[in-house]
């Protein structure tokens, strides 16, 4: 591992480092802040940007891990971007005889997101890896399976697949199956899967059912397509290499690179036809197809990857919900907030004592903040600043507890007179100015952005005085010398006038 890591490029030195601390990952010198105060003693972890940090610094704390866990994962993430340059190797080397479907694959690779959401944990217990049985033919074949998930929540915190449905090429079903997860279901979420618990009544198949369906359809090495794929491989417990995920081959002009289109939003832009309509549960085989469709399309050349500005999908005002109890069913959000909005619940974090969040999502922030006034809680800041609400609830299943209710602010809120220009003012009383977090706070993406900038400029800030002690340094040095042979020139002088 050490030799692997050794090789490795700089940028993938710093993606491994960040996705340390994203998932607080420590070592035997503890946590990329902590290791930075051991090992620099003149910046400690005032400089934690580790693009700006040496190769060497990279090293020695990516070297301080030992755990099998996370040498596991610090694996898959170089597989990944061995996988990018295996990719690579083969355009370069014939480029005119890269496939099509090659191609997205190579797109999808090309994404700086692929490293970070397809680093799975395969090597864990229930796990299966999908491994070609003629690797020679593998990254030959042009084979096609579009697939889509549902998952439900379940009470220890976990998501779990609930429904798997997969379309070869010619659009026929190769798998279409409710899922019994095995565990206790704490929200079947059924405004999203349109799976009850009636439906799961004498299911029997499961996750390793899925498994064992997959590795017949995908081990010739065919190529696996999605949207968002990576949920899907998750909730499966499956890591495939070759792969197509349409969230990342399509993309806006002059968008972020991480500014995904939504399956229906890409129907609707680049098919003409609607997914489906607001509000309707998610129909898996619908979905399966759709990713199918996208995918043949581009082979076939009817449409290219980049998605129409008068497309673009428009920014939602959204309540953060969360410290939400994992027996706590989303949809009894709507008894709790007023108001008409959809519920979009997240699980990409667990927290201590199994809570998950959720997002409110109205269609103006008017209607949002609205419904954030009519709460009844105590006021507070969150840890960025923005207003929250801790709401006692007490549902009519019996079920008691509190959770957390904030705004949040993604755009300027030009109808609440919001904007980011006004985000520090004069403070009335005269004082310098400062961040106004009870009435505007800084959008999280904005604070992020100032304190790399901090970082750059302390950084830059520590060089340049660096540069000019040298300069100096050396400018006294020069004056020194000039100074001792003046010295020594008055000296044989004066004896000379002596004699």
């Amino acid at each position: 591992m050490e030799d692997l890591i050794a090789s490795a490029k700089k940028e993938v030195l710093i993606e491994m480092v960040k996705l340390a601390q994203k998932r607080g990952m420590s070592g035997s010198k503890g946590t990329w802040k902590d290791f930075l105060k051991s090992y620099d003693s003149k910046f400690g972890s005032s400089l934690s940007d580790p693009a700006r940090r040496s190769v060497e610094s990279l090293h020695e704390f990516l070297k301080s891990f030992t755990k099998d866990d996370d040498l596991r994962f610090f694996e898959k993430v170089l597989q990944c971007y061995s996988n990018r340059d295996e990719v690579e190797q083969i355009k370069k080397s014939s480029p005119d005889n890269e496939t099509a479907e090659q191609k997205l694959v190579r797109l999808t690779y090309e994404n700086p997101m692929y490293p970070v959401e397809y680093s799975f944990p395969s090597y864990e217990d229930e796990w299966l890896t999908i491994k070609p049985r003629k690797k020679s033919k593998a990254m030959k074949s042009t084979e096609i399976i579009a697939i889509d998930c549902e998952m439900v929540l379940c009470e220890d915190g976990s998501e779990a697949l609930v429904k798997v449905c997969a379309v070869d090429r010619n659009l026929q079903v190769k798998l279409d199956r409710v899922v019994n997860p095995n565990k206790a279901i704490a929200d079947y979420r059924t405004e999203i899967t349109g799976i009850s618990a009636e439906d799961l009544e004498g299911v029997t198949y499961s996750l390793k059912d899925v498994q064992k369906s997959l590795k017949k359809l995908l081990s010739h090495g065919a190529i696996l397509a999605g949207h968002s794929l990576n949920n899907d491989l998750l909730a499966m417990k499956v890591d495939h290499k070759r792969v197509i995920d349409t969230s990342y081959v399509f993309k806006y002009a002059n968008m972020p690179i991480n500014k995904k289109a939504s399956l229906s939003l890409l129907c609707k832009a680049m098919l003409g036809y609607e997914l489906r309509k607001t509000g309707s549960p998610h129909n898996c085989l619908d979905d399966a197809c759709a990713a199918m469709k996208l995918v043949l399309a581009l082979l076939e050349g009817k449409i290219d990857e980049v998605i129409a500005e008068k497309f673009k999908e428009p920014e939602m005002a959204k309540l953060l919900v969360h410290r939400i109890p994992a027996n706590f069913d989303s949809s009894d959000l709507k008894s709790i907030i007023s108001g008409n909005f959809s519920i979009e619940t997240k699980m990409d974090k667990i927290i201590k004592n199994s809570t998950y969040k959720a997002y409110a999502i109205f269609k103006n922030y008017q209607e949002a903040f609205d419904a954030f006034d009519n709460l009844k809680g105590d006021l507070e800041k969150d840890s960025c600043g923005r207003p929250q609400k801790i709401v006692t609830f007490n549902l009519d299943s019996g079920l008691t507890g509190t959770l957390c209710v904030c705004k949040i602010y993604s755009e300027d809120y030009v109808g609440g007179k919001l904007t980011r220009k006004r985000l520090i003012e004069d403070d009335a009383s005269g004082e310098t100015k400062k961040l106004k977090t009870d009435q505007n706070p800084e959008p999280v993406e904005e604070r992020e952005t100032h304190l790399k900038e901090i970082d750059r400029l302390k950084q830059e800030l520590c060089e340049t005085h660096l540069k000019e002690i040298e300069r100096l340094k050396k400018e006294l040095s020069e004056r020194d010398a000039q100074i001792s042979i003046l010295t020594k020139l008055n000296v044989a002088l004066a004896r000379k006038q002596g004699l």
